[in-house]
């Protein structure tokens, strides 16, 4: 038995993510002690190595815990495995399409400025060609797609 201090030097994971993943429902002590101190049996580990090599496909914790789940359940976890993994792909070709679309607005952009003069330093603006993209009421697609783009890349990122 590992106390959680131990047991996060050994699996290279903090102390209070390891807190956090129990608080998730992801990781239990095999003992807790009078004192509140958390035990850990060595069986644990493999937990935190499947975890870590979860997040490594980008599985999120919510992902990893419904794995965990029908595991726990007694049902085989590669199926769920194989439909995560299925609808990790489905996100990521939409992703690359997005992409795309905001590198063709980035270009569409830079060959209608490639010919513009530059902004002189007296005027209030900082930079003309940035006013343009950031005009909320504006109906360019290409601003559209910059803006969807942002929002959906910051969405990914922290979810």
């Amino acid at each position: 038995m590992l106390k959680i201090g131990e047991f996060a030097k050994q699996t290279g994971v903090s102390v209070g993510t390891l807190r956090y993943y129990e608080s998730l429902g992801l990781l239990e002590p095999s003992q807790r002690a009078e004192n509140g101190y958390r035990y850990y049996e060595d069986a644990a580990i493999f937990k935190i190595q499947f975890i870590k090599k979860a997040q490594a496909l980008q599985f999120s914790l919510t992902d990893i815990k419904q794995i965990l789940t029908t595991c726990e359940q007694g049902n085989p976890a590669c199926l769920t495995v194989k439909k995560l993994l299925n609808e990790k792909i489905d996100q990521v070709d939409s992703e690359i399409q997005q992409l795309h679309e905001f590198k063709a607005a980035l270009k569409k952009y830079r060959d209608q400025w490639s010919e513009r003069t530059l902004d002189q330093p007296d005027i209030p603006k900082l930079c003309s060609l940035i006013d343009e993209v950031a005009t909320p009421l504006s109906n360019d697609d290409s601003a559209i797609a910059i803006t969807s783009m942002t929002k959906s890349m910051t969405k990914r990122r922290f979810s």
